[in-house]
């Protein structure tokens, strides 16, 4: 007998290397500051640390409940209730997930079945249309408007039929830094009132949003968080990527569902650091100043962009900058990127890379997630761009 791997179809034939892996290889490869991925490149507060290893310390190192610690459920219900004036049972309708990522796909999974349509807004975050396919449903990208990111309320209409089983919407949004007002979203309660398609509702960037402008959650319009997973992070919030917690808030039957195919993707999530997260959160002012905390690098950065020849979009929300280089190359943006990793030694992102099958605008998105002497010293390699 001889050695063989059988052959195995693919169940998502069209993903390869994602160009996020391929532009911090070149970063590193380059030495060249890597504002391209969406993380910090600081630390989280010390105190939450500490939570964490005290509650490891307590012997919180078993299986937790399977949706979640209770105490940061109670936790979370309660931060919903006070921002967004909804009351979710935390018992029923809150659950712990292993990363907002997770969360995206097992509400599609628990929703979608084969040949249902689930309707995206591109450009979009890069894990929703892989995730539609695993669950054998049909994705129906919408473009927002070029530029400006704002959703474009008769082509979703034109996209909704009765096949139409979800629609995933982002705000603060990324890669393009929009943010829904309060009336795009009750358009949006208007738009769905008639029909039975479920939203999942993606604000990981929730509490990142400037210039005094408010976040409007789907839980803050009764009938859209009536149909609504909302998603959240605290990875994003609190400065810990690579601990991969977070939320989705349910109506109780819908959360039902959610919870039978969470108990047998991941099942449940880190013990220390539910408990460690449910002590932090006592405070609310980490979270409540964190748009504080951005804005001020957002405008660090944005200052030090106008002096370079890229033009900055607006940026509501997250922290991702999108900026038109057109003035600085005609090449396309992938190669633009890839360039501007080599030759001047800072790593963005195409845009296009946040459409299916791509969309030209000489348009690339920079994240201001970082230290100000990260930011400072990727200004002035910018700014031989002048």
């Amino acid at each position: 007998m001889t050695e063989r791997t059988p052959n195995l179809p693919s169940r998502l034939p069209g993903v390869g290397t994602t160009i996020f892996s391929v532009m911090s290889a070149l970063a590193a490869e380059r030495s060249a500051i890597n504002l391209g991925q969406g993380f910090p490149d600081f630390d989280c507060d010390p105190a939450l640390v500490d939570h964490v290893c005290a509650a490891m310390r307590e012997g919180h190192n078993q299986y937790p409940p399977m949706p979640g610690v209770a105490a940061l459920r109670e936790a979370v219900a309660a931060k919903i209730e006070t921002l967004y004036g909804r009351r979710y049972d935390p018992a029923r309708e809150i659950t712990i997930t292993a990363g907002a990522t997770q969360a995206i796909l097992t509400a599609i999974l628990c929703a979608v079945h084969p040949g249902d349509e689930v309707i995206v807004l591109e450009p979009c975050y890069d894990s929703y249309a892989p995730s539609i396919e695993l669950a054998g449903g049909r994705v129906v990208r919408v473009p927002l408007a070029p530029r400006s990111f704002r959703p474009d309320f008769e082509r979703i209409a034109a996209a909704l039929n009765p096949r139409t089983r979800m629609l995933v919407v982002n705000s603060p949004h990324n890669p393009g830094a929009a943010v829904w007002t309060r009336d795009e979203m009750l358009r949006l309660a208007a738009l769905l009132a008639p029909t039975d398609t479920l939203l999942v509702s993606d604000e990981v960037y929730e509490h990142m949003v400037y210039d005094d402008a408010a976040h409007v959650s789907a839980a803050s319009i009764p009938e859209l968080a009536a149909r609504a997973f909302v998603v959240s992070s605290f990875g994003k919030t609190y400065h810990v990527t690579g601990w991969k917690v977070g939320t989705v808030a349910a109506p109780a039957a819908l959360a039902a569902e959610f919870r039978k195919v969470h108990q047998f993707n991941v099942f449940t999530v880190n013990t220390p650091m539910q408990h460690g997260l449910a002590r932090y959160m006592a405070d609310p002012l980490p979270y409540l100043g964190l748009a504080g905390f951005y804005q001020r690098k957002r405008d660090l950065f944005r200052a030090g962009l106008a002096a370079t020849k890229l033009l900055a979009l607006p940026s509501q929300g997250s922290y991702f900058q999108v900026v038109d280089y057109s003035a600085v190359s005609e090449l396309p943006e992938a190669e633009f990127c890839q360039w501007l990793t080599r030759e001047v030694g800072v790593a963005a992102i195409p845009l296009a890379a946040f459409y299916d099958g791509g969309f030209e605008q000489r348009l690339a998105r920079l994240c201001f997630a970082k230290r100000d002497e990260t930011l400072r010293a990727a200004l002035q390699r910018l700014q031989q761009l002048r």
